[in-house]
């Protein structure tokens, strides 16, 4: 698959997910959903508005409250950030060992 083909399907942020299919499917109010998890409404919005990353903290309170464990949110928020900087990261000069792989 060539690189171009890759960037022309992006991942989407996990805030997105959480905003446009798992709370309005769960019907419980954002304000209920953040006292659930410990944080503060804007802290949420934060990452429902997708300017937030999952963090480790964060991805232990999501994957309780939501039963589908921490690594899920880890793992969609990684893939979210490795797409956004590989672009920036010019990493054609760094050599790949042998033996490493």
């Amino acid at each position: 698959m060539t690189k171009e083909l890759k960037r022309a399907l992006p991942p989407v942020h996990p805030g997105e997910i959480l905003r446009e299919d798992i709370l309005p499917a769960l019907g419980v109010p954002k304000t209920e959903i953040a006292a659930s998890l410990g944080i503060s409404r804007n802290q949420l919005y934060n990452v429902l508005n997708e300017t937030a990353r999952i963090t480790p903290d964060l991805a232990i309170r999501f994957g309780k409250l939501l039963g589908n464990g921490p690594m899920f949110w880890l793992r969609l928020q990684n893939v979210f950030d490795v797409w956004q900087l590989e672009p920036e990261i010019d990493a054609d000069a760094i050599p790949t060992l042998e033996g490493a792989a």
